[in-house]
């Protein structure tokens, strides 16, 4: 390591951000660079510990432990502390088709598992890879490359979002003809209409690749659904091969009393609709302006809803969340390398409390029903508090407290419970075998299905998950798609 005291020499520092009060009344990313000297110093203490666990990309006990696409973290990190910002990028690439992407959005499973987060602040890998790119992009170190030669092959990706994108890259640098199918009206899927602009920057980061990605000889046919603008069966005949990327996009729906009310919404329509309104430039989007909101669920879309509604200039914000409030350190059945399940505050959470003064989550709370007013429209929401105790099969359930039960005053509300896999109009057409959750049928690492020469990768085919685990799976179809077409392959 550049400097094997580094990790004893400084504190750990991240980079500085635009205070919560302030940046609620744009859409620009909210994160500021941080000092080159800060940076090596941050990248100083990254110490030789013999075993990097943060590059493993294991899970362990369910949650991703390490970085899932095995990113070459000590080894960028020396070559930061260095000065060498251009081998760093080299080093970075290697695994990361996007790491401006990942450096953004990832909730950085690899500084959980940092062997110097055991005792002190982990690393601060994800800034570092952020920093890792952007510098590339600046210098100009990033262009597009054209494969060495073409194999003739047609490969089509249904879907353009982080595994569509991966799967694309890597097969267009083995030298087949790619064809990216995406049934929005811009490329990019989750990136581009499910990540709010402040948090991933449209125009300037997710456009900006699709670009080069183009200009290396991807197509992107947008506004084109398969089954329905093209058939499964001509899909098939074009193509020598298929990869499926089409994400899980079915989302959890709460069918109690009054859901059938206006104003009730989920969570990925309203972000949506947001999203492709600041692009285009229209007031057409679901406003919480002026509105009492409550959003059930608590994951990384109820953050998004938060800051997306708190722009919007909404009056109230609640956040239900049905889980118990995590605590302030890793708990004893919680060790590293493990996520930390302790309790934090995302941005959005952030921003709520510097404008109504405290976080707007409220643990172990279900609704029970909603409310509404003679016209149609939601006007309150119902809840209880919960306890999760066992059934008589021995699984932890919610019940309700009796005496627990409140009136919130809701205008809008925003489901954000999670997905339960993939629409299945596609695969009904393309007649694919599917597991018991619905998903795409295809073992881990081989990525092949039920039809010879179709393959499928992410959400799709291991149910809602992180972009990085994405980013795997997209890389990992190549390959084996590649193998397929060619007989052999050169692709990690």
């Amino acid at each position: 390591m550049g400097k094997p005291t580094g990790f004893i020499e400084f504190l750990r520092e991240v980079a500085s951000e635009l205070s919560p009060s302030d940046r609620i009344h744009n859409w620009d990313e909210f994160h500021l660079h941080m000092p080159e000297d800060k940076l090596r110093n941050q990248a100083a203490r990254c110490m030789d510990c013999g075993t990097p666990f943060c590059h493993t990309g294991t899970l362990i006990s369910g949650m991703a432990s390490g970085c899932p696409i095995n990113n070459l973290i000590p080894e960028w990190n020396d070559l930061v502390y260095r000065g060498l910002w251009q081998e760093a990028l080299d080093r970075l690439h290697k695994t990361n088709n996007f790491p401006e992407f990942t450096g953004r959005v990832c909730p950085a499973p690899c500084e959980g598992s940092c062997v110097l987060g055991i005792h002190n602040p982990a690393v601060t890998i994800k800034n570092i890879e952020c920093e890792i790119i952007d510098k590339g992009w600046e210098e100009g170190w990033i262009a597009p490359e054209l494969p060495a030669k073409r194999t003739g092959k047609k490969v089509a990706i249904v879907g353009s979002g982080p595994a569509g994108l991966c799967a694309a890259a890597q097969l267009n640098k083995a030298g087949h003809w790619v064809t990216v199918f995406e049934r929005a009206d811009r490329p990019g899927g989750l990136l581009m209409y499910g990540i709010p602009n402040m948090k991933l920057d449209k125009e300037k980061v997710v456009l900006r690749r699709i670009e080069v990605l183009e200009a290396e000889g991807i197509e992107f046919v947008c506004n084109t659904e398969i089954g329905k603008d093209i058939s499964a069966e001509n899909l098939l005949k074009d193509f020598d091969a298929v990869v499926l990327c089409t994400g899980a996009t079915k989302p959890r729906d709460l069918p109690i009393e009054g859901r059938q009310l206006q104003g009730i919404h989920f969570a990925m329509d309203f972000l949506t609709a947001n999203m492709r309104a600041i692009l285009d430039g229209s007031g057409d989007f679901i406003s919480a302006k002026d509105k009492d909101v409550v959003i059930i669920g608590g994951g990384d879309t109820g953050t998004d809803c938060v800051g997306t509604s708190l722009r919007h200039g909404c009056r109230s914000l609640v956040q239900l969340e049905i889980m118990n409030q995590p605590p302030p350190e890793r708990a004893a059945d919680n060790p590293w390398p493990e996520w930390p399940k302790i309790y934090r505050m995302d941005y959005g959470q952030e921003e709520a409390a510097a404008k109504f003064g405290s976080d707007p989550r409220v643990y172990l709370t279900t609704a029970t029903d909603f409310e509404g007013d003679e016209n149609g429209n939601v006007k309150a929401i119902r809840t209880v508090q919960v306890q999760w105790e066992r059934n008589e099969k021995g699984q932890f359930i919610p019940n309700p407290v009796p005496g627990t039960e409140k009136v919130l005053p809701a205008q809008l509300v925003l489901l954000a419970m999670g997905f339960l896999g993939p629409e299945q109009p596609l695969l009904d057409a393309l007649g694919i075998d599917r597991d018991p959750r619905s998903n795409v049928k295809a073992e881990y690492g081989k990525y092949a299905t039920s039809i010879p020469g179709v393959f499928a990768a992410g959400d799709c085919r291991r149910g809602q998950s992180l972009v990085v685990w994405a980013f795997n799976e997209g890389r990992g179809a190549a390959r084996e798609c590649d193998l397929y077409l060619m007989g052999s392959t050169d692709l990690p």
